[in-house]
C-alpha cells in the first residue's frame, strides 16, 4: 500500500513497524527520516550486533538481500534488514532479481523488518514489480515540492518544533534555499536549537544564523534594481563576485525571476484588488501592495524584457553561447541589463 511519508513516520514512533517498506522517489529526506528512525529505534541498541544488518545496494544483489531478510532474530522478538542506496542493486532492475523480491512479497518474514532506501528514481511503473509493491509493501514514492508549496511546507516544519514563523520569515527562507528539503530542515534547526516553544523565527535570526548578509543578499539586489539603485546594485553584485562560489548566479537568477513573473501576473491580473491579486500571486494581501508598486515601475514591455535577460543569463550560465565569460562577469552584465 503506498502512504504518505508523515502517516509511516506517525505509525514507526508509536512503534507499529511493518515487514517491509519500500522507500523511493526524487525527495530524499523523507526516505532519510524513515530509514534512520528505524535503524535508531526498531529494535534495542542490545540487539543490533546479531539482529540489525546494514547493507548498500551496489555491493549486493537480490538473493543476498533476501537471504538476509528470511533469517530470525536471534533470542529477540524481530531483526532489522535495511538497504540503503538500494536502486544499485546489483540485478535490481533484472527480470530474476526482481522475481526474487515478488517471491519474497508475497511470504515475507513476519519477524523480520525489511527496508529499500531507494532514493533518486523510482521503480519502473509498468513492471510487475511496481504492482507488488504497491499490493504487499509499505510503499513511499516521494517528489520534489513545487515552488508554491515550500512555504507550507516551512510553515508545517517549524509549527511542528513549536516554534512560530511569519510571513516574511517564510519567503526568505523560500527564496534562499529553494524546494531542498534536507537543507531547509538543517539551516532550520541551525535557528530552532537558539529558541523556547513559542518563540519566533524573525529575518534577523535567519540572517545571523544561515549566514545571510544582512546588506549584501539577493533580496537586497532585488530592491535595489527595483527601485533603480545603481549604486547600491553595484555594491552586492561586487561583492557576489568577490565570492561567488558562496554567492552563485543561479539562485540569484532563480530569485528575480519569481520576481519579475509575479510582476507580470500583476500586469496580467484581470481583478487587480489587493484579494485578487493576493490570490493570483499566493501573497498575503499586506504584501501586495509591494508588487503593485513595482507594476507601476516596469510596464508590462519592461517587465517581458527583463525575464527575457534573465533567460539568457540563465542559459549562458549552464554554458550555452556563453564564451569566456566567468561567472562574475555574467553576472555584472545581467545586473546592468536589468537596470538599463
Amino acid at each position: 500500500m503506498s502512504l504518505h511519508p508523515d502517516q509511516v513516520l506517525r505509525e514507526i514512533k508509536s512503534g507499529k513497524y511493518q515487514p517491509v517498506y519500500f522507500l523511493q522517489g526524487e525527495e530524499p529526506f523523507y526516505i532519510d527520516q524513515i530509514v534512520d528512525f528505524i535503524e535508531d529505534n526498531c529494535i534495542p541498541e542490545t540487539e543490533k550486533g546479531f539482529n540489525q544488518t546494514i547493507m548498500y545496494g551496489k555491493d549486493v544483489t537480490m538473493a543476498q538481500v533476501i537471504t538476509n531478510a528470511r533469517r530470525f532474530p536471534m533470542m529477540a522478538e524481530r531483526q532489522v534488514v535495511i538497504v540503503k542506496e538500494a536502486k544499485d542493486i546489483q540485478d535490481i532492475n533484472k527480470e530474476e532479481g526482481q522475481k526474487l523480491l515478488m517471491d519474497y512479497l508475497e511470504k515475507p518474514v513476519p519477524s523480520t523488518v525489511l527496508v529499500f532506501g531507494h532514493k533518486h528514481k523510482k521503480v519502473d511503473g509498468r513492471k510487475p514489480l511496481s504492482k507488488a509493491l504497491s499490493k504487499h509493501a509499505t510503499l513511499i514514492t516521494t517528489a520534489k515540492l513545487r515552488e508554491h508549496e515550500v512555504p507550507g511546507w516551512i510553515e508545517q516544519y517549524v509549527k511542528g518544533k513549536g516554534i512560530a514563523i511569519g510571513y516574511e520569515s517564510v519567503q526568505l527562507l523560500t527564496e534562499y534555499l529553494g524546494n531542498n528539503l534536507e537543507r531547509l530542515s538543517n539551516e532550520i534547526s541551525k535557528i530552532t536549537i537558539n529558541l523556547k516553544k513559542g518563540e519566533e523565527i524573525t529575518p534577523q535570526l535567519i540572517q545571523k544564523y544561515v549566514c545571510i548578509n544582512k546588506d549584501y543578499n539577493v533580496f537586497e539586489l532585488q530592491k535595489a534594481i527595483s527601485q533603480g539603485n545603481v549604486l547600491k546594485a553595484n555594491q552586492i553584485v561586487n561583492y557576489f563576485a568577490a565570492n561567488i562560489k558562496a554567492n552563485p548566479i543561479i539562485p540569484t537568477i532563480a530569485v528575480l525571476f519569481s520576481y519579475y513573473s509575479k510582476l507580470l501576473l500583476v500586469h496580467g491580473a484581470k481583478d487587480k484588488s489587493d484579494g485578487g491579486l493576493a490570490r493570483a500571486l499566493k501573497l498575503p494581501p499586506f504584501v501586495v501592495k509591494e508588487y503593485k508598486m513595482a507594476a507601476n515601475r516596469y510596464s508590462l514591455g519592461k517587465v517581458i524584457q527583463c525575464i527575457a535577460v534573465l533567460r539568457d543569463a540563465d542559459l549562458k550560465s549552464k554554458g550555452v553561447e556563453s564564451g569566456s565569460m566567468s561567472q562574475e562577469d555574467l553576472l555584472k552584465e545581467m545586473v546592468f541589463k536589468l537596470m538599463h
